[in-house]
C-alpha cells in the first residue's frame, strides 16, 4: 500500500486545500501503483507547529512561508 507523508505548518492550509491536496496527490500516485491500489493509497498530512522547523540552523515558521508567498 502506498503511503505518502506531507509535512506542513499547522494552519498553512484550509480544510478545502487539504482535501484538494489529498485528492491531487492520490491522483499523481495512481499511475505508478495501479488503479487497483487506489482504495489502499494513504496520504498523511502532518501539521508541524510554526517555529518547530529549522532550515540552515534557523527556526522557520508559517510567517516565513507567508513572506515567501507574498514576494512571488
Amino acid at each position: 500500500m502506498p503511503l505518502v507523508t506531507i509535512k506542513m505548518f499547522e494552519g498553512e492550509l484550509t480544510s478545502s486545500q487539504t482535501a484538494d491536496l489529498i485528492h491531487d496527490v492520490t491522483e499523481a500516485v495512481i499511475p505508478f501503483v495501479s488503479e487497483k491500489l487506489r482504495e489502499n493509497t494513504w496520504i498523511l498530512i502532518e501539521e508541524i507547529k510554526s517555529g518547530s522547523w529549522g532550515i540552515g540552523g534557523k527556526s522557520f515558521g508559517l510567517s516565513d512561508v507567508r513572506a515567501i508567498q507574498s514576494s512571488r
